[in-house]
């Protein structure tokens, strides 16, 4: 595994807290469940990677849902929440991450995020119905959902959240990047240097 530096190690502090922050600014978009909020906080974690590499944006969604969990709770008693976020943040930032890394191009974060939008929000949908739900009502003591159920909750709510989350995120990374492409390339140089 690779050590960072403990200039590495402040910043993935420092984006991490920043990434936490952004999740408590959460809402929900109005024509999905209540349960499923929208918040930017994987916006730090897509910037750890850009700099540092994949295991920083990881690490960086990992402190953000271990600090939530501490500091909020869970309704279920059980952090099914935010794994299934730390998860979610993690298929949206790997192929991010790997497809800019290959193409290095606005165009290619363009092709990263939209990937990680898709990756994510797919995986998530199978993911909410073999895991996650079933968890969900087995920790809320609540009546299982049956087959045709969950796979409607997620055809008609999962699946496009996960969709419209992923483009939000695009288009506020996208803002971001064009501003901020310049300052990471030179601190990913000064990292490999």
């Amino acid at each position: 595994m690779k050590r960072f530096s403990i200039k590495a190690l402040v910043a993935i502090g420092m984006l991490s807290s920043i990434s936490y922050i952004l999740m408590l600014l959460n809402f929900p978009i109005p024509p999905f469940p209540q349960f499923l909020m929208i918040d930017f906080s994987d916006v730090p974690a897509l910037i750890a990677a850009l700099i540092f590499g994949p295991a920083a944006g990881i690490l960086v969604e990992l402190i953000k849902n271990v600090l939530d969990y501490f500091m909020t709770g869970s309704a279920t008693g059980v952090p099914v929440g935010h794994i299934s976020n730390f998860i979610a943040g993690v298929l949206f930032v790997l192929p991010t991450y790997y497809v800019y890394n290959k193409l290095k191009t606005k165009k290619g974060m363009t092709f990263g995020l939209i990937a990680g939008t898709m990756i994510m929000a797919i995986v998530m949908s199978v993911l909410n119905y073999i895991i996650i739900l079933p968890a969900y009502t087995w920790f809320l003591n609540m009546p299982a959902m049956s087959s045709p159920e969950m796979r409607t909750m997620i055809v008609t709510g999962i699946l496009p959240f996960n969709i419209v989350k992923g483009f939000i995120i695009t288009i506020v990374f996208m803002l971001l990047f064009t501003r901020m492409s310049t300052w990471i390339q030179k601190q990913t140089a000064l990292r490999n240097a």
